[in-house]
């Protein structure tokens, strides 16, 4: 049987930068998996159905393939707005979810989160945070998303009850390539004591961030640091403010850490210092739960 005949629905996790789809058949078995830099940010709203036939040529001609869809594929910008649940809610929104038609394509963009007060918003986290809890159905405690913009949610009975985002993959990016920071900032390399070092001095002197920031400039000048003892602690620094002002989150709670490998490390690390009980989750393949869970949802909806 060709690979097109197996096709029962695709998976797709639409970020800004990237488009991956994983192929699936109807007991939730990947097929394929397929990557392409087609994201949101490089895409008009008209293109997203021929990026995704770019992937997966193997839908052309099929009709009602549903495809469910994650993350800023449903942003203002992406192919269609997804309106957000508003928390506390279930992570997973599939009946809250927006449809559309593209040719033969039968496509579902599930719903972000959103979070009045303070204001705060996620897309794509609340998919991982839904397959997360299809593995640990019990869990109640914090989850912490590391990233670009790193989130901290807190889960009770299957909920998200509350959640806040921190800047910190971002600010490191910025200063670490646009500011003053930039000539003494190594593009990689790492100084395992001088991060746990910035660590400890940001997490109990966090108001004086802005100053320890330009030492790391001022050291290199007067004392010869290396640059890549300066990315450590930049790191150390940023991640030891966001722990800071999440300690509310996850003191004395079980945390789970779900993301890519080095930085869901770091963090994992920072946190078992602190005293954490901290488990360590892929978050590429508990988005794939999180999306196989929505169809399920689906199949159970329309049987």
């Amino acid at each position: 049987m060709s690979l097109s005949a197996q096709i029962s629905w695709v998976a797709v996790d639409w970020g800004t930068s990237h488009l991956r789809v994983w192929l699936m058949d109807s007991a939730n078995t990947v097929l394929a998996g397929r990557q392409s830099t087609d994201g949101m940010s490089r895409l008009a709203t008209n293109e997203y159905g021929d990026a995704l036939y770019r992937l997966v040529p193997e839908l052309d001609g099929r009709k009602q393939i549903p495809v469910i869809c994650c993350g800023m594929v449903g942003s203002r910008q992406g192919w269609a707005e997804a309106p957000y649940a508003q928390a506390p809610c279930k992570p997973l929104g599939i009946d809250a979810a927006t449809c559309l038609q593209d040719g033969a394509l039968n496509v579902r963009i599930l719903p972000g989160v959103k979070q009045m007060s303070p204001p705060d918003v996620m897309r794509g986290e609340e998919t991982q945070i839904a397959g997360f809890l299809e593995a640990h159905s019990g869990f109640d405690g914090v989850i912490c998303l590391p990233g670009t913009h790193s989130k901290w949610v807190h889960i009770s009975a299957g909920e998200i009850v509350s959640f806040r985002t921190f800047m910190t993959g971002e600010m490191f990016d910025l200063l670490g390539r646009q500011s003053v920071l930039r000539h003494s900032i190594a593009e990689d390399g790492w100084d395992v004591n001088a991060f746990e070092s910035a660590l400890s001095d940001a997490l109990s002197r966090p108001g004086d961030i802005a100053a320890r920031l330009f030492s790391l400039r001022a050291a290199q000048l007067v004392g010869d640091q290396s640059p890549q003892t300066a990315r450590a602690k930049l790191s150390g620094l940023l991640v030891g403010i966001e722990l800071a002002a999440a300690r509310p989150y996850w003191l004395g709670q079980p945390i789970a850490i779900i993301g890519a490998d080095a930085l869901a490390q770091i963090y994992a690390d920072a946190l078992v210092a602190q005293g954490g009980a901290v488990t360590r989750v892929s978050g590429l393949d508990i988005t794939l739960q999180g999306l196989c869970a929505a169809y399920s949802q689906i199949k159970e909806n329309t049987e």
